[in-house]
Parts: C-alpha cells; sequence; structure tokens
C-alpha cells in the first residue's frame, strides 16, 4: 500500500502519515486519576471517621452515665462509707488548692465532720517534686480541723483510672464516697466501681461561678469519656504500681 503525503496542522508544512504509524507504535494513554476522584476518597474516609468519633464518643458518655444510676448522692443523703476518695486537680503556683480542688475538698471535710467518712484518701499528682497536689491537699485538710492521721496520701493517682485502681490494689479500699465536681462524677464513680470499688459519689456545684472553666471541663468530658472505656476495656495498670499501703487501714483504725 502506498503512502501520501497530507496535510496537517503544523508549521512546517505537510506530514508523512504512513511513516509516523510505521516508525512508532501507538501507545494508549494511562488515564490519570482525577482530582475529583480523591477529594470523593478523602472526604469519605473523613465522614467514616467522623462517624465512628461520634459514635464512640456518645456510646462511653452512655456506658458511663448508666454505670453511676443510682450512685449518685448529696453530702446529707450519701451513705456512710470508711473512706472518702478525693480526686486531684491543679494547686497553685503558691501551693493552694484551686477553688476546683478546694470545693472538693470542703466536701470531705464535711463527710468527715458529719460521720459520712471515717478516713480521707487524697489521690493526686505528685511526678514533680516540684507539684504536689496531694500534699497541698492534705494541708487544706489538716488545717481545717480534720486529724491528720485520718488523712491518707496516694502521690501516684495521676488519673480517674489511676486512683480508683490503686484505692483497691495498693490501699485495699471496698468502699468508697468519691469527690470531685458533678460533671467528673459519672466517670469517676463508673471507673471505680468497674475497677472492683462499692463507689458511690458526691459533686461540687459551687465551681459552676468559674463560668469558662467549667465549661471547658464539661467539653474535656467527652474525651475523657473515650479514653476511660479505652482504659477499661484494655485492663491496664496504673502508671504507678508499687506494694500494698496500710495508710487507709492505719487511719480507719486510729
Amino acid at each position: 500500500m502506498g503512502c501520501r503525503a497530507t496535510e496537517r496542522t503544523r508549521p512546517d508544512g505537510p506530514g508523512d502519515t504512513c511513516s509516523v504509524l510505521t516508525r512508532h507504535r501507538v501507545v494508549p494513554r494511562l488515564r490519570r486519576p482525577s482530582w475529583a476522584r480523591w477529594r470523593r476518597r478523602a472526604l469519605l474516609a473523613v465522614a467514616t471517621g467522623a462517624v465512628l468519633g461520634v459514635a464512640g464518643t456518645v456510646g462511653s458518655v452512655i456506658w458511663l452515665r448508666s454505670g453511676a444510676d443510682g450512685h449518685i448522692f448529696t453530702v446529707e443523703d450519701v451513705p456512710d462509707a470508711p473512706v472518702a476518695l478525693v480526686l486531684g486537680a491543679q494547686v497553685n503556683a503558691d501551693g493552694q488548692p484551686s477553688a476546683f480542688l478546694a470545693a472538693r475538698l470542703e466536701i470531705a471535710r464535711r463527710l468527715y465532720a458529719t460521720g459520712k467518712v471515717r478516713a480521707i484518701l487524697v489521690s493526686g499528682d505528685h511526678m514533680d517534686w516540684g507539684y504536689d497536689e496531694p500534699g497541698a491537699m492534705s494541708r487544706w485538710l489538716v488545717d481545717r480541723d480534720v486529724p491528720p492521721q485520718r488523712v491518707v496520701l496516694d502521690h501516684a493517682g495521676f488519673d480517674t483510672y489511676d486512683s480508683c485502681a490503686r484505692a483497691k490494689r495498693i490501699f485495699g479500699v471496698q468502699r468508697v464516697t468519691v469527690v470531685t465536681q458533678s460533671f467528673h462524677l459519672a466517670r469517676a464513680v463508673t471507673l471505680c466501681r468497674h475497677l472492683g470499688v462499692a463507689a458511690n459519689g458526691v459533686g461540687d456545684e459551687t465551681a459552676q461561678r468559674y463560668e469558662t472553666l467549667w465549661r471547658r471541663g464539661e467539653i474535656r468530658e467527652y474525651g475523657a469519656g473515650v479514653k476511660a472505656a479505652w482504659d477499661v476495656l484494655s485492663g491496664r495498670d496504673p502508671v504507678h504500681l508499687g506494694r500494698r499501703e496500710t495508710g487507709v487501714d492505719d487511719a480507719l483504725r486510729g
């Protein structure tokens, strides 16, 4: 078959169609994934993650609230327990408890003064020697006429899970009244109960006057609830365990 010259739209004039076809193999062009397709996949992944995140958060909230149902009281109507467990919170630079922590300690003081508990276990962060939550908590209580022999310090209560686990495994607590802010109480009571401590709780409402901090605490509970569920499911040990301590036993005898 002959070849013929054809006019091609090019600046140098006629082109040889046959030579182009015979000298060069036609390679099919690969289709590149479109940005639209990648964007759809990314949006789907984000949407799936968001749905799973919301489901996990909602599920953990339901679990925590149902676990604490029937176990949250006021100072006046909470059943007696041998021990009050006060969960740590921020201590100011001057070594004094923050307003939130002082409100928790005031509840514990009232529980002791009215005979609702016989000893107080203060559990908080003392990882750094320059920052001592349980020490500040103990001083606050002793300064307000709680006998020092009735106050027991847990220096490794780095979070709520650790405080509850150590109350059971290190201090041998079987039954307790947990004291914290009301937005935190369901998580605290449920965790303690899942870790083998028969826990009721009394929550502080007075710190609501610090509106911004209170709302921040309420929002934080959503993420903390997911972590609490994971801690229980994983069955992790506290950051520090150590040997059995007799401080609570001694306080109850004293």
